[in-house]
């Protein structure tokens, strides 16, 4: 089975490794220079800050117990996309290998830091995006392609009634 799915988990591995080499550079950036913002264009930046909830912040806990709930429901979710993985081919498959390669990424991040390091500040004039990383942009990534995949199956199972 390990022969079989090789490149998938390849991928998933290189999902992994480039949000964790990004996390590295910019949490030693930031343990170097005591500084936290970089300006990198006129609506880029680099702002490293330390999330303890989901997405975008959302569901953040100050209690340990409920941290820990949310992680181990988080591990649980993730387990369930890789068995939806290893029963999808094609398009289907990679978005579920990028989500899995981010969500590992941020889970590492929840267990090694007990917060998940997000630096990726997007904003015009001082309406600023939500922060997130580049494990964030691989889950979106692979939602946006799972939707794209219903959306566009349903539209070809619809053509194909009428």
């Amino acid at each position: 089975m390990l022969k079989k799915h090789l490149i998938d988990f390849s991928t998933i591995f290189f999902i992994f490794l480039i949000d964790r080499v990004s996390k590295i550079l910019i949490i030693n950036s930031s343990e170097a220079y005591e500084y936290y913002g970089i300006s990198i264009t006129s609506f880029l930046n680099f702002n490293l800050i330390w999330n303890e909830g989901i997405a975008f912040g959302l569901f953040s806990f100050n209690e340990k117990f409920y941290y820990n709930l949310l992680t181990i429901f988080i591990i649980l979710v993730t387990a369930i996309i890789v068995w939806m993985m290893f029963k999808s081919k094609g398009f289907e498959k990679l978005s579920f290998m990028m989500i899995t390669g981010g969500s590992l990424g941020n889970i590492f991040d929840r267990i090694f830091y007990s917060a998940v390091p997000d630096f990726i500040d997007i904003h015009v004039n001082n309406y600023h995006w939500f922060i997130f990383n580049v494990a964030d942009i691989f889950i979106t990534l692979g939602i946006i392609c799972l939707i794209s995949i219903e959306i566009f199956k349903n539209e070809r199972v619809e053509n194909e009634n009428n």
